[in-house]
């Protein structure tokens, strides 16, 4: 997909972070860009900086981990701009610590939007897609941690792992049917975002009771600080375009990690113990 200008671009988690830098950079491409995310109050600004700048914005409040939501958001997008020609399953929220003392509730938060919130985009938005018979990509938001095994990551490792797997299924299935909706995978590092206050979006049913344990606290501080010093959110949105032009699946940001990664394959393929990556 090598034209952008008029096509439309829906971007979940798109209030903030990676999503915001991506609606923006779609509507820098003359793209008309619908936003979805949960956090209302967020999304009204951001959906106003990109009208100011001329785009043709659709602003939606969406909670990805419900399907009827994310059903609803493919029907505004079809009623308000006739079609959809790049989706990017992009919301997401983080908690880390040891998997043993994570709760059931951290499980169900986090497998609820990151892991079902790409599930229900896939369903809702690909089947329209392919009856539209035109160029389009889906681009689902992964992770570098989908690519590794790191120790207090587990939870949110887990979902990752899956994502990467359901976009290399997508990427064949769609192959075999010789469909011109295309898939990628970004599997950013460390970006300048906001990740570790998602707590604010999280659903009161879902809280853990009780105050954060002082490891967590360490944990989050420390994710903070490698997240302050990582690229900024505009560099994500570039290698996206650049990848949905270059028709490339897997969507990288940092290769600091490759021998990490590489090493976990290396001790799969060699039939040995799990290397601590570093």
């Amino acid at each position: 997909m090598q034209e952008l200008a008029g096509k439309v671009a829906v971007v979940t988690g798109a209030a903030s972070g990676i999503g915001a830098a991506l609606a923006a950079r779609f509507a820098a491409e003359r793209m008309k860009v619908v936003l979805a995310d949960v956090e209302e109050a967020a999304l009204a600004p951001t959906a106003d900086r990109l009208r100011a700048d001329g785009a043709a914005v659709l602003a939606v409040r969406t909670d990805v981990s419900r399907a009827g939501d994310v059903q609803a958001l493919a029907d505004r997008a079809w009623d308000a701009f006739g079609g959809v020609d790049v989706l990017c399953n992009n919301a997401g929220v983080f908690v880390g610590g040891k998997l043993w003392e994570r709760s059931l509730e951290d499980w169900q938060w986090l497998v609820g939007v990151n892991l079902f919130g790409v599930v229900h985009g896939i369903r809702a938005f690909v089947p329209r897609m392919l009856a539209a018979g035109r160029e389009g990509r889906v681009i689902n938001t992964a992770s570098l941690a989908g690519l590794l095994s790191q120790p207090f990551l587990g939870v949110y490792a887990a979902t990752k792992h899956a994502i990467v797997n359901i976009s290399e299924t997508l990427h064949h299935e769609l192959t075999l049917a010789g469909a011109k909706v295309r898939v990628s995978v970004l599997c950013p590092g460390m970006v300048n975002t906001r990740a570790p206050e998602v707590e604010r979006n999280r659903p009161s049913h879902l809280r853990n009771a009780g105050p954060r344990t002082a490891e967590e606290t360490a944990l989050d501080e420390a994710i903070r600080a490698g997240l302050a010093a990582g690229i900024a959110p505009a560099e994500v949105a570039a290698a996206v375009v650049d990848a949905i032009r270059a028709d490339r699946f897997w969507i990288f940001t940092d290769r600091h990690s490759f021998p990490a990664v590489r090493l976990r394959l290396e001790d799969v393929l060699a039939e040995r113990n799990p290397t601590l990556p570093l």
